[in-house]
């Protein structure tokens, strides 16, 4: 199995910046990808950026193009989410996510749906505030 655990979130202003990470452990070596999820309230769980562990291939949701630029460090086994000209709809839980080996080419095939990866962290809360 693969443990996930992000940190990062809090409250920031319009405007301003933050940071996620999210740290990996365990079977760290079958991972394929990463990816990072946010949820509001009352709402669905929605895909942000994904980035394939072993090329710099990446994917994102229009929502956050030229926005959020998601970024790995394979050696520390992180992922990061800098998140820029935050706006008060980017308010929500951000997950980090993992995709192993195995299943990558169910990932190719849909790199944004949650039903894609397979092991998933607790989820950090972002606030923007108007």
């Amino acid at each position: 199995q693969v443990q996930l655990v992000e940190s990062g979130g809090g409250l920031v202003q319009a405007g301003g910046s933050l940071r996620l990470s999210c740290a990996a452990s365990g079977r760290t070596f079958s991972m394929y990808a990463m990816g990072w999820f946010r949820q509001a309230p009352g709402k669905e769980r929605e895909f942000v950026e994904a980035i394939r562990w072993s090329n710099p291939s990446t994917y994102y949701a229009d929502s956050v193009k030229g926005r959020f630029t998601i970024s790995r460090d394979n050696a520390r086994n992180m992922v990061f989410l800098q998140m820029n000209s935050l706006k008060s709809e980017d308010t929500a839980v951000y997950y980090c996510a993992s995709v192993s080996t195995e299943n990558s080419s169910r990932f190719r095939g849909s790199p944004g749906r949650v039903g894609s990866y397979d092991y998933w962290g607790q989820g950090t809360q972002v606030t923007v505030s108007s």
